[in-house]
């Protein structure tokens, strides 16, 4: 049991039944009146960021999550299967738990997270950043270049995103996960 004292950044904490991970706080003593603690909530099991307050000394329940290092394998009708590094134990993730799963290819590094007293999935995150190659691209219209002009592009994975002009078919970009973007051409 810890109190808000113990509130910071990333502590997974149990909340109205669900799993609520910190992403903001911030320690409030007003001049008149009590202190109190002002955050930011992110649920794993849906992510949705909720806001709430706990009065200063409020007992709070924390819960244990690690983060194991998986290699993605494949996808088949019971989810995406993947494999822990280090004792070759596999499991299948849902799709739903990933946070980019149109990213994800074979052999991908990923991040799964365990509640550690159940043992049980939460979620899976992929790596800020991946190197995808593009398999299709449209033609640069010359004469399009006099704003940030952008084209279609579709990656080895299937997925399509917005790409600048001068990207072509089978090079090696950077992407993104987190909102999908183009970062830079890798060389």
């Amino acid at each position: 049991m810890a109190t808000t004292s113990d509130i910071k950044n990333g502590l997974v904490i149990e909340f109205n039944h669900d799993l609520f991970s910190v992403v903001e706080f911030q320690h409030v003593k007003p001049g008149k009146g009590p202190a109190f603690v002002r955050t930011k909530l992110k649920s794993i099991t849906t992510g949705k960021v909720i806001d709430n307050t706990f009065s200063a000394g409020h007992k709070i329940t924390t819960a244990r999550v690690e983060r194991r290092p998986y290699q993605f394998l494949y996808k088949d009708d019971m989810g995406y299967h993947c494999m822990d590094t280090n004792t070759y134990e596999q499991v299948a993730v849902q799709e739903n738990l990933i946070n980019a799963p149109k990213f994800l290819k074979d052999g991908q590094e990923v991040e799964i997270l365990f509640h550690a007293e159940e043992e049980k999935i939460l979620g899976c995150e992929l790596p800020q950043h991946v190197i995808m190659t593009v398999t299709q691209a449209d033609p640069g219209v010359k004469g399009n270049t006099a704003t940030n002009a952008t084209k279609n592009a579709v990656l080895e994975t299937g997925a399509t995103i917005q790409v600048p002009m001068f990207i072509d078919q089978d090079e090696v970009i950077k992407i993104n996960t987190v909102d999908g973007s183009y970062v830079e051409r890798v060389k």
